[in-house]
């Protein structure tokens, strides 16, 4: 148990370590969004300083947290059952060449539709409300998830399978000490596109269907021609795709792929 708890503090403490290459990606889109503004002036592209200024002055007002909230909580629910059911949906078809190939076309004809003609379709099918959104999410982040999981399992080495049950190992024994592992090299991956997707499309929905959310917050700061506002909503939307993808997605990637850091030799690091 201590050497378990140990290995995951471990574990941890490289994921925040390795933070620093990415505050250091963090710092040089600053350094252009400041070129930008200098070469385009403040009505085209504000200021970092002034859009956190924005920022600052939209967290301290309650309706703020009370629309983030709410589209966090849509985009959240959507990205939970696209992960659910893509991966599931996934994991069956990838054992069956027939259906892998029955379910290409439909692939190609989901994702050849615009997600702005699945809200338009959403909103007649369930009015302003819950419903559109999650609709609109599943269709269109769902397609990216269960392709990636699909090919994983049919791309899988079987060899493994076959050891595993020459040692005795069952069905669901193999799936989830064989399978599983060589499914989460692409699972996760394409979760995390499928996060920034839910929350994209979230407020997409929200802004066309008039759903209260950070969706109508832009509309109403489109209207007001405050650029800087907009981009603050911008901002608390990247916010909270960053604390849901780095405090659960990649936590629970790092469960998965625990054999990568036992396989990796020492000193090395990706």
């Amino acid at each position: 148990m201590t050497t378990a708890f140990l290995d995951r503090l471990a574990r941890l403490g490289r994921f925040f370590w390795s933070g620093w290459v990415g505050l250091a990606g963090i710092s040089l889109f600053f350094a252009v969004w400041q070129y930008g503004h200098e070469a385009y002036g403040d009505f085209i592209l504000p200021s970092p300083i002034a859009t956190l200024i924005a920022t600052w002055h939209l967290l301290h007002s309650a309706d703020t947290w009370r629309l983030v909230a709410a589209t966090s909580e849509r985009a959240f629910q959507g990205f939970i059952l696209t992960a659910l059911i893509g991966g599931l949906v996934g994991l069956a078809v990838g054992y069956s060449f027939a259906a892998m190939r029955l379910a290409r076309p439909l692939l190609t004809i989901i994702l050849g539709v615009p997600p702005i003609a699945w809200i338009v379709l959403a909103m007649i099918w369930f009015g302003s409300g819950r419903g559109t959104v999650l609709t609109t999410i599943l269709v269109a982040a769902f397609p990216l998830v269960f392709a990636n999981v699909a090919e994983a399992v049919a791309t899988r080495d079987r060899s493994l399978e076959d050891m595993a049950r020459a040692f005795g190992a069952g069905p669901m024994q193999r799936i989830w000490t064989i399978v599983m592992r060589q499914v989460a090299g692409h699972y996760f991956p394409s979760l995390a596109i499928a996060l920034g997707t839910s929350f994209k499309v979230a407020v997409m929905a929200e802004l066309l269907a008039n759903i209260e959310g950070i969706g109508l917050a832009l509309a109403m700061s489109r209207a007001n021609l405050d650029v800087a506002q907009s981009i603050a909503w911008v901002v608390l939307i990247v916010a909270a795709i960053i604390i849901v993808e780095y405090g659960l997605v990649h936590p629970v990637r790092a469960e998965f792929e625990r054999w990568r850091e036992a396989a990796r030799p020492w000193g090395i690091k990706r």
